[in-house]
């Protein structure tokens, strides 16, 4: 009995801290004014720092971000951006899920993952006027303030 306990809790231990409390990826490099929105609270973002669903992750005028996800996705926002992660989900047996993010404002490069090599059309980025469907694995968007 304590053996099969004790196998549990090495299982549970040895799970990413993704699964355990809903990160989906991570600020590889933040410079200038970077933030994270999260739960009505505006963090700072730094190189390390976690990001989970329904985050948005904003730059100033002097800022940049890149972003790397659970999937192997990247993504780069440039000065002066927006942008709302409001959908990720991702099996990493199968590599099936889906991901949807708003950019509001501003200018993002994207690098797709293993979603978008599994199911195509399963990442979507909404911007002010349009939504796009992704097929490839990286292209740019830019939208300005309305």
């Amino acid at each position: 009995m304590f053996a099969a306990r004790l196998v549990v809790l090495a299982t549970l231990l040895a799970l990413p801290a993704a699964a355990a409390d809903g990160d989906i990826g991570q600020i590889k490099s933040a410079t200038g004014a970077v933030s994270i929105e999260r739960a009505g609270q505006r963090l700072v973002a730094t190189p390390g720092e976690r990001v989970r669903q329904t985050d948005v992750v904003s730059t100033g005028p002097d800022g940049a971000a890149g972003i790397t996800f659970a999937d192997n996705s990247t993504m780069a926002l440039g000065p002066d951006t927006t942008l709302a992660l409001e959908r990720f989900r991702f099996d990493s047996t199968t590599n099936e899920g889906a991901f949807a993010t708003r950019l509001s404002h501003g200018t993002l490069a994207v690098k797709s993952g293993k979603i978008v090599q599994q199911t195509p059309e399963a990442m979507t980025v909404q911007t002010p006027t349009a939504i796009l469907g992704v097929r490839g694995t990286e292209f740019l968007v830019r939208a300005g303030k309305e």
